[in-house]
């Protein structure tokens, strides 16, 4: 990432109450997820479910529970292609993905990034794509690939959106 982004660390409440707790405290530039705090980035390894944040047709925020991966300092957001999220996608690429501590809702991270390249499955370099999804079936899920989930009515295909990161903001501690 050349341009870099900013993380934001909020105020948290988990050393006690302090004055503009749940404000922004702190902001500073970063160049990769690996500059994150080591409980942030701890977040982003484990199986937590994501929920992703995309627009809509209708112009309101449109969420859904997903596996979360990255590589490389982007987000990878892998998904069939006949959903509509695809359509919405392309005509909108910016997202939001929040993960939140499952042992812990006050310990989050939030990153917002934007597609900057759509790989197929069905074109070359797709493997790539088939790769990829079986590595977060398994980090999921604990099976070897391949993945198991695909629609057995149809010819299921798949779409990876490959994300930079924008902005980052985080909240509370492990």
């Amino acid at each position: 990432m050349s341009d870099g982004f900013v993380i934001a660390r909020f105020r948290d409440v988990a050393s006690g109450s302090q004055a503009g707790q749940f404000a922004v405290g702190e902001r500073r530039q970063a160049v990769s997820l690996n500059d994150l705090e080591p409980g942030y980035r701890e977040l982003l390894d484990r199986p937590i479910t994501q929920t992703l944040g995309i627009i809509g047709p209708d112009g309101r925020p449109s969420l859904t529970p997903m596996w979360f991966d990255h590589e490389d300092d982007r987000i990878l957001v892998n998904t069939a292609s006949h959903r509509e999220k695809c359509a919405w996608i392309r005509k909108n690429p910016r997202m939001t993905s929040l993960l939140v501590n499952p042992k812990n809702p006050y310990h989050w991270i939030q990153i917002r990034h934007t597609a900057e390249k759509e790989l197929r499955e069905w074109e070359p370099g797709g493997e790539y794509v088939t790769r990829q999804l079986d590595r977060i079936w398994t980090k999921y899920t604990g099976n070897p690939p391949p993945y198991a989930l695909r629609d057995p009515s149809i010819d299921e295909k798949r779409v990876l959106f490959v994300c930079r990161v924008d902005r980052i903001a985080t909240f509370g501690k492990a």
